[in-house]
């Protein structure tokens, strides 16, 4: 009796697979659990991102932090006198003591920057050598607004203080010059001052009893990633010039002229009192140069790093997602178009290829910079996917067109990262374009005869 053979049952795996339908759902699917290690690589980025962070403190605090530069205030002490109750319970009037703080009438500030690049490991921080030279006035006019009689000031005990907020960057102690007199400047930690580091000298006007004093001292100091000035003056004008091609104009305000070349910039601001949240003086006891005052009125120089590897890794990961779908869209494409079919273990091991390209690129970043590790990883990847595929569809045509494709979406990204402002322009375009083309190749398939010939054996 002849054997009968019954072809053998299809796992529904299997038939899953020469489903058309069913294997775009399949790399839907593939797709969206790729997204799993791609976050995981974004939490890697940050991670490293951290380090670098932990590397710049580490090298702020032993050379210096970012400097904040706050002009000098006048404190003058003067008598006053209070209701009281003596022993017995009776009303009299007491002796006490209180400040007026008088800002600059005029106050101009020039600095002259040198940044520089410190290494620690893999990792950059950017410090500074600075020369920050202060002139100003106080006036008597002021003093007579306020209604305080000139004979109960101590004009003797007449302070004035300035600020810094990292003592550890100075390199020597200042001479501050008040109308021709030079003082040496000392840390003055009293519980009255409103600044956080001061800088003080105690000087005695006895002679003139007059506020309309000049001043003027220069600061020899080191800093590290920004140089920031607090608006005191009544009418000020701050200059800053630096050996730096990548300054970031930080702050409250923004300079008037500024021009950046290749090596340096320079940068100017002009401003007035009324765009500052402080009087141009008070009395103790009230709070004006509280922490959300200064804030206000802060303003500034920062020194970016040249390139920022890591946003700009963290921003191509982020494409990662779109990268393998239309990767899988397209070879989805190849195979259908050229009638071949692609087993979804191999979908799979292309995906895998395409997320270890972001761990490639971090890890060259660090050392060769982020333009030549995205050249490094992205030719090492289409090379890795395109062999590949050559190799299980034995087709080095789709191969080719796979790399040229892969090659464009790589590309594409980069020139969208290096953008800013048209960032979203481009991509927009980009994706339109990239839609389309999908749109005219699904035209061009059969999808009848692509099921058929995908079930084949």
């Amino acid at each position: 009796m002849e054997n009968i053979q019954f072809p053998k049952e299809k796992s529904t795996f299997a038939l899953l697979q020469e489903s058309v339908g069913a294997k775009l759902f399949l790399i839907a699917v593939l797709t969206l659990l790729l997204l799993i290690p791609s976050s995981w690589l974004q939490y890697l980025i940050q991670e490293r991102q951290g380090r670098q962070d932990e590397a710049i403190e580490e090298i702020s605090e032993k050379w210096s932090g970012s400097q904040l530069i706050e002009s000098p205030i006048l404190q003058l002490p003067y008598k006053t006198w209070v209701k009281a109750l003596d022993v017995n319970g009776k009303s009299i009037m007491k002796e006490s003591f209180n400040t007026i703080y008088l800002l600059p009438e005029s106050l101009d500030i020039q600095s002259d920057v040198k940044p520089e690049i410190l290494h620690r490991g893999i990792f950059d921080a950017v410090v500074y050598h600075a020369k920050v030279r202060l002139n100003g006035k106080f006036s008597e006019l002021e003093l007579k607004k306020s209604g305080i009689n000139p004979e109960l000031i101590l004009w003797d005990k007449a302070k004035i203080v300035a600020g810094i907020s990292d003592f550890k960057g100075l390199k020597s102690s200042p001479l501050i010059k008040v109308s021709g007199q030079a003082y040496t400047a000392e840390p003055d930690f009293a519980p009255e001052n409103l600044l956080v580091n001061n800088l003080g000298v105690q000087i005695d006007l006895s002679a003139t009893k007059r506020s309309d004093i000049l001043f003027n001292y220069e600061l020899d100091l080191r800093g590290s990633e920004a140089l920031n000035f607090l608006h005191l003056g009544k009418n000020s004008t701050i200059k800053v010039n630096g050996d730096w091609n990548n300054p970031s104009f930080t702050g409250a305000f923004l300079p008037e002229n500024r021009n950046i070349t290749e090596k340096q910039f320079s940068s100017t601001w002009k401003m007035s009192n009324f765009n500052r949240p402080f009087p141009q003086q008070w009395l103790g006891g009230q709070a004006v140069l509280t922490a959300q005052n200064k804030i206000k009125a802060t303003f500034g120089v920062k020194f970016l790093l040249p390139v920022d590897q890591y946003q700009k890794t963290m921003r191509s990961a982020k494409y990662a997602i779109l990268i393998i779908l239309l990767s899988f869209i397209s070879l989805f494409f190849i195979e259908s178009l050229n009638k071949v079919k692609v087993n979804l273990l191999q979908y799979v091991l292309i995906g895998a290829a395409m997320i270890i390209y972001y761990t490639l690129l971090l890890s060259f970043t660090e050392q060769v910079g982020f333009g030549a590790a995205y050249f490094i990883a992205s030719l090492a990847t289409v090379i890795l996917v395109s062999t590949f595929i050559g190799a299980f569809l034995r087709n080095k045509k789709a191969a080719t067109i796979f790399a040229i494709i892969l090659s464009i979406f790589y590309g594409f990204i980069y020139v969208i990262i290096q953008l800013q402002d048209l960032a979203l322009l481009f991509g927009s375009i980009g994706l339109f374009i990239t839609v389309a083309c999908l749109m005219y190749f699904s035209v061009k398939i059969n999808w009848t005869k692509a099921e058929e010939q995908i079930a084949q054996p």
